[in-house]
């Protein structure tokens, strides 16, 4: 019996988030990296030269490819409602990085031309296949610790993005919040009401863009559950990523990752261990590395894409009404969806 034929795949972008992607896709047994798309043609032919894929200026030769069977997208936001609506057109499976588009009613009306596709569509919420956040989830969904009752959740960035990226990013809550507000749904589905503060602590460049550098965002869920979210654009340890789940029978932890588990003992201090993973791209290198297994998995078996795109709806939704909560200092009621 032979083995069936690697996965075809395009990759959109070329930027950080696409050499992670980039750099995968050529390292997987079971996909070809056919093509880098990028109107910064030279930075996806460098990519391209790195990882064995042909390098294209214009997003219709990547449509236009013969066998392709999926798309990865890791370009500038703006383009992803484009780009997933094009491959969904062309039959082709949709890997997009989040968010979906800046703009809820965008978002809508990308989700009413998608309502007759079948193709594979998830959004890139890599941190549900972070290992220690999916083992967590997976014993709280066995009953290990009961009935969940709070969940925390800790993300602190090392330092502010530089202030042109912050400018065109939504703001912290639907760039940098919604990463925990879509792992507090990998926890608890429904989502009733969403209370933030948002505050200006330490960057002035933030602060005149009319951005938070630090928010707080408790959410309760449709049992009762209470999740809290803490947020933090700068860090001085370093990237500051913890999850706790308490339930009526106990609790589950996941602490910072250093890259070993040494700790030093003397004088000048007790328990001194390395600095915490710098950024994301090193301490979520293995939920990258699973989320495309599971990609590829989806395609090839045909089961739905988790997460969806109807979690990267939702995911936009709680990140506007945190918004707007802490911008008028109440709490939002959520409504479902229509």
């Amino acid at each position: 019996m032979t083995s069936p034929r690697p996965l075809r795949m395009a990759l959109f972008g070329s930027g950080r988030i696409g050499q992670v992607h980039a750099r995968n896709l050529a390292a997987h047994p079971d996909i070809e990296l056919v093509l880098i798309a990028d109107p910064f043609i030279d930075a996806a032919r460098k990519l391209a030269e790195q990882t064995g894929a042909r390098a294209v200026q214009d997003p219709d030769e990547v449509f236009a490819e013969p066998g392709l069977d999926a798309v990865i997208i890791g370009s500038p936001t703006s383009t992803h409602v484009d780009l997933i609506t094009r491959a969904a057109a062309h039959g082709l499976a949709v890997l997009c990085e989040k968010p979906i588009d800046l703009d809820l009613a965008t978002v809508m009306e990308c989700r009413d031309k998608l309502k007759d596709t079948t193709v594979p569509i998830m959004l890139g919420f890599n941190r549900r296949f972070d290992p220690s956040f999916a083992s967590i989830n997976a014993r709280v969904e066995a009953g290990e610790i009961g009935s969940l009752e709070q969940v925390t959740i800790i993300s602190r960035d090392p330092a502010p993005a530089p202030r042109d990226y912050i400018e065109t990013s939504g703001g912290i809550f639907r760039d940098m919040t919604i990463h925990d507000l879509d792992m507090a749904r990998f926890f608890v589905e429904d989502i009733v009401e969403v209370t933030a503060v948002g505050s200006n602590q330490f960057s002035s460049d933030i602060e005149e863009l009319g951005d938070y550098d630090s928010v707080v965002v408790t959410l309760r869920g449709s049992r009762g559950e209470l999740i809290t979210i803490t947020n933090s654009r700068h860090c001085a340890y370093g990237y500051d990523q913890r999850l706790e789940a308490f339930g009526s029978e106990g609790m589950l932890e996941a602490k910072n990752i250093t890259p070993t588990t040494v700790r030093k003992y003397g004088a000048s201090g007790t328990a001194e261990g390395e600095a915490y993973m710098p950024f994301f791209l090193e301490r979520y290198a293995q939920a990258y590395k699973a989320e495309l297994d599971a990609f590829a998995m989806a395609i090839r078996s045909g089961t739905p894409c988790s997460p969806s795109f109807e979690d990267g709806v939702a995911a936009l939704v709680l990140a506007d009404a945190a918004l707007e909560s802490a911008r008028t200092g109440k709490t939002v009621k959520l409504k479902p969806i229509a």
